[in-house]
């Protein structure tokens, strides 16, 4: 079974974009595997508390890096 686990920081992401996550990492299984692929892809999406990750053995906060939270993105939309 195809499977991906995506952790995100909590609130950057709204429900649309979390749909189409699973949706476009489903597709791209299928474009690898098959039309058999679909049905069993599973998409993980998860949120990560606020402070509750880091890079290089610092610990991040969405405050710290200038992001905004509450599903806005400068990436989307």
């Amino acid at each position: 079974m195809p499977f991906a686990n995506f952790k995100v920081p909590a609130g950057t992401l709204d429900e649309q974009q979390k749909e189409e996550l699973v949706t476009r990492t489903t597709e791209l299984y299928v474009e690898i595997y098959g039309e058999r692929a679909r049905a069993n892809t599973m998409v993980l999406v998860e949120e990560v508390t606020d402070g509750g990750w880091g890079i290089g053995g610092n610990v991040l906060t969405l405050a710290a890096l200038g992001q905004p939270s509450g599903g806005e993105s400068a990436a989307h939309g």
